[in-house]
């Protein structure tokens, strides 16, 4: 009852700011993204050089594996959706991709700090933006995880860890700049998630119960991710006084991931779609929606329990991934499948978030709620003086 009158609220204080002009940027009009990240925004990277994600991946959304580590559709597919484009294609996925309205550089495993490893470049022609989308495109980053837990795989400690992250993000100014000398000028920075609160991590690497907060996560390297994020909005910062003609938006994806698994079974099973509606459409009709939508809110389930996994506290068993498969007598039967409904879990394979998740936090940031500076993602082109 309390958080069926705290959405009455909010939707209330919708209704009022739906009288006022919605602002008086320019609307960006994005011809195009480029996204450049890890395995929470690959579109097809990682299944492309190595394989495609088995089943049960991309089964909510698109029905079959889709290049996702997902049920369904991530935060970058729902940024595309919003700004009338179409889902991207992974750049390293080139046999039959369209990049004319952008490219997703992300690949699952990628960090920051460059690798040991060759990407050979290709010519796709007609297949390529026009050349004036590269200044006026949408550049996205959702990139920093791995490096964190690069250092805990190495058996760094906590300090070790936090003195590598100015190295990290020294790079990752770099790569701004130099999209910025080519041209780019619209900047959408996610911040790290809570690592600490993935059951991976938490499966992984020592934990001890002293450790464990009230929700299950992992205190440490919560607070290392926190630091990471500390130093990343410095770091943009920084580069808005170096960058003066480049609109950069830090979002705040930590507090929203956060608040999705500390308030889980309280923000249930939300059907967005519902409240996408009352921009379309009349206030009476809203309210008919919103009294259905508060009365089949069921809540979300252990956010630290993996829909599609296999054994252990969490489900999970970084040697039995989402999918995969033995042969028991013969027969081939799948040992990690997906739980009977994705939509009440938040964690998909103990890594990444369900579509449910995704878009739930998708709908928390795309106003500018947890932006630096507040904009939305449609005004994102428009810098703001500090």
């Amino acid at each position: 009852m309390e958080f069926k009158h705290f959405i009455l609220q909010a939707i209330l204080l919708l209704e009022i700011l739906l009288l006022k002009p919605i602002s008086c940027f320019d609307n960006c009009d994005f011809p195009a993204i480029f996204n450049f990240g890890d395995s929470n925004s690959d579109t097809g990277g990682l299944s492309a050089a190595f394989g495609q994600a088995p089943p049960p991946n991309g089964e909510t959304f698109f029905h079959a594996p889709a290049g996702r580590f997902c049920d369904g559709r991530l935060l970058i597919d729902l940024i595309a959706e919003r700004l009338g484009l179409p889902h991207l294609c992974a750049f390293l996925d080139s046999i039959g991709s369209n990049f004319s309205h952008g490219a997703n550089f992300a690949t699952a495993g990628s960090t920051i700090r460059p690798q040991n490893t060759t990407i050979s470049k290709r010519s796709f022609h007609n297949l390529l933006p026009e050349e004036g989308y590269f200044s006026r495109a949408l550049y996205t980053f959702d990139i920093g995880q791995n490096d964190l837990t690069a250092g805990y795989k190495l058996n760094w400690s906590t300090e070790q860890v936090k003195a590598y992250v100015p190295d990290v993000l020294n790079q990752f100014s770099r790569v701004i700049k130099l999209l910025y000398a080519q041209g780019g000028k619209s900047f959408w920075i996610h911040n790290t998630g809570p690592v600490g609160c993935l059951p991976y991590v938490m499966d992984r690497f020592s934990v001890t119960a002293a450790q464990i907060d009230k929700y299950g996560c992992s205190s440490p390297y919560n607070q290392v991710a926190q630091y990471f994020n500390l130093r990343l909005k410095e770091t943009v910062l920084e580069l808005r006084k170096q960058l003066p003609q480049a609109a950069i938006t830090y979002v705040d994806v930590y507090s929203v991931k956060y608040s999705l698994i500390s308030q889980a079974k309280k923000l249930g099973k939300i059907l967005f779609s519902s409240l996408n509606l009352f921009l379309l459409r009349n206030h009476v009709t809203f309210r008919v929606t919103l009294a259905h939508f508060c009365n089949q809110m069921t809540g979300f389930e252990n956010p630290i329990l993996v829909c599609c996994g296999h054994g252990g506290k969490y489900n999970y068993n970084r040697f039995v991934k989402c999918g995969s498969k033995r042969v028991v007598n013969g027969k081939e039967i799948v040992l990690a499948k997906s739980c009977k409904d994705p939509s009440v879990r938040t964690s998909w394979d103990g890594t990444h978030f369900t579509e449910a998740a995704n878009r739930w936090i998708f709908d928390q940031i795309v106003d500018g709620s947890f932006s630096d500076p507040p904009v939305s993602l449609k005004f994102a082109c428009n810098r703001i003086s500090s």
